[in-house]
């Protein structure tokens, strides 16, 4: 019961009440805290149920991802980002990694 005079908070939507209590738990436990209990779950996760879950979600991910933007967007992104490497390293760099080739030992990648 509210004293007289004293007007009453306005109640929270969930989203803010969830907002205010994640900005608590940071300011008293440290940023660190929500890695540690993500890599804590994802451990346990992958101990319930194998490494080939994580493979079957990112693949759901993946063909999500296609099916929304479509595999044009995907070939925009590559040539931006293979510009933005271009540019960054030298106008030389694709030709200098190609010489390499022979010389990096090949890794299998399952």
């Amino acid at each position: 019961m509210q004293p007289e005079g004293q007007e009453q908070p306005a109640p929270l939507s969930t989203s803010e009440a969830g907002r205010k209590g994640g900005r608590v738990v940071r300011e008293k436990y440290g940023e660190d805290y929500y890695r540690q209990i993500g890599k804590k779950g994802g451990t346990a996760l992958k101990e319930q149920r194998g490494s080939e879950y994580y493979r079957t979600i990112a693949r759901k991910g993946g063909e999500a991802n296609k099916a929304k933007y479509g595999s044009d967007h995907f070939a925009a992104m590559g040539k931006k980002g293979g510009n933005a490497t271009k540019e960054r390293q030298g106008l030389d760099f694709y030709s200098r990694i190609g010489r390499l080739e022979g010389s990096v030992p090949s890794v299998s990648i399952p």
